[in-house]
């Protein structure tokens, strides 16, 4: 990791001149993931503008949004009485992230912004279109249990490493940013871009515009949600599978159903088709099923990770039974 220079932001229109102003420059907020990218060589910056005393913490519910401030610590936003309340998918995505630690010091705009855990990208000594535009993709014939079995591409099967993101992927949140152009609000679906031919660019953001808040739309009462991690151990890992479901039903016939995915894709994964299977419908194991099976059915595994494809379908059998009490 090279030198870089420090400097530190007071305000937000501060924070974005100073990270426009150069080419390699970057935000620091917790930092839990930044440094570490530095040291593995995986980012290289010239100057980092440290954020933490911007006034963007808050927390605020009105006209039926809460809005997060972007520098909102993620243990805070997981135990807040709103979002244990009326969010509770999102605080339990929350709490599955990472460890007491990291969740204490990991601010909520960081945490959307964190890259792929994928070895390869993390390794400096393999080749990854991620780190180095053009290189190839080691994944593809190497190791990869890990990676993704939807949205990826000749270029890229890297998975996206956030719970938080998934959980706001199924609750249609958007995201409020500040640029040099100004501010604007870019919705969940449209915030992380697929690999294609550029797994390098991973996001909406522009050079120099700056997360500020995080707006979620609050569920009607009675709405029912539910975030499931699956991994390889009980605390601070990434997720195998994952699944965020929000579900809005009268009696056993489904009215409004959203569904997200991680650890299966390159990006949080919503599946219009599977959501498509369950609306109108009974939640019933049979439904819940052939939704499992539209939301596969154009998976591209590989050798080391064919198993996903049947695990996110029992995931999502789990989370959704537990709406119904396994009624079949």
């Amino acid at each position: 990791m090279r030198d870089f220079a420090y400097a530190r932001a007071q305000r937000p229109a501060e924070a974005v001149q100073l990270v426009a102003g150069s080419a390699d420059a970057t935000f620091v907020a917790g930092g839990t993931d930044l440094l570490n990218l530095m040291k593995d060589g995986a980012e290289d910056h010239g100057l980092v503008v440290d954020i933490n005393r911007l006034p963007l913490r808050g927390i605020e519910e009105s006209a039926g949004v809460l809005r997060i401030g972007a520098l909102a610590r993620m243990a805070d936003v997981a135990l807040h009485p709103v979002v244990r309340k009326r969010l509770p998918v999102l605080s339990q995505a929350l709490l599955a992230g990472a460890s007491p630690q990291v969740r204490n010091m990991a601010s909520i705009g960081g945490n959307l912004l964190q890259r792929t855990r994928c070895w390869y990208f993390r390794g400096e000594d393999f080749p990854c279109n991620k780190r180095e535009p053009g290189s190839g993709c080691a994944a593809l014939e190497g190791r990869n249990r890990w990676h993704a079995i939807l949205g990826g591409s000749d270029h890229c099967i890297a998975v996206h490493p956030s719970d938080l993101a998934v959980a706001l992927r199924a609750l249609d949140a958007t995201v409020r940013t500040l640029g040099p152009d100004g501010a604007r609000t870019i919705a969940m679906a449209d915030f992380y871009r697929a690999p294609e031919d550029t797994p390098h660019l991973e996001n909406a953001l522009r050079h120099g515009e700056l997360i500020t808040a995080v707006e979620v739309p609050l569920p009607v009462p009675g709405t029912r949600q539910r975030y499931l991690k699956v991994r390889d151990r009980a605390t601070f890992e990434f997720a195998v599978v994952s699944v965020a479901a929000v579900l809005r039903t009268r009696g056993r016939t489904v009215e409004e159903a959203r569904l997200a995915f991680g650890g299966v894709a390159t990006r949080p994964w919503r599946s219009a088709e599977a959501e498509a299977a369950l609306r109108g419908e009974a939640l019933t194991e049979r439904n819940i099923a052939a939704a499992g099976r539209l939301l596969v059915r154009d998976a591209r595994p590989r050798e080391d990770n064919e198993f996903k494809v049947e695990l996110v379908q029992r995931a999502l059998q789990d989370v959704l039974g537990r709406f119904t009490g396994g009624s079949r």
